[in-house]
């Protein structure tokens, strides 16, 4: 199952904040959806830093999808 979580909005260290709190919590499958470069290149610095994949798509309005996978 893939869990959600929007961090859209929301300026650094919330979105990652956010991912770790789901990552602690054993969640295997994460699909994060924001809006901000930063937290977009933190976000997917943590997930690889705790063995995760991540998959990333970005439009041209720089607003993001990454799905992270154990």
């Amino acid at each position: 199952m893939v869990e959600k979580l929007d961090v859209r909005g929301l300026s650094c260290p919330i979105p990652v904040v956010k991912t770790k709190k789901m990552i602690d919590q054993g969640v295997a499958n994460i699909l994060i959806t924001g809006d901000s470069a930063v937290s977009r290149e933190n976000v997917s610095k943590l997930a690889r830093s705790y063995g995760y994949s991540v998959t990333m798509n970005v439009d041209d309005k720089n607003n993001w999808e990454m799905e992270i996978r154990k």
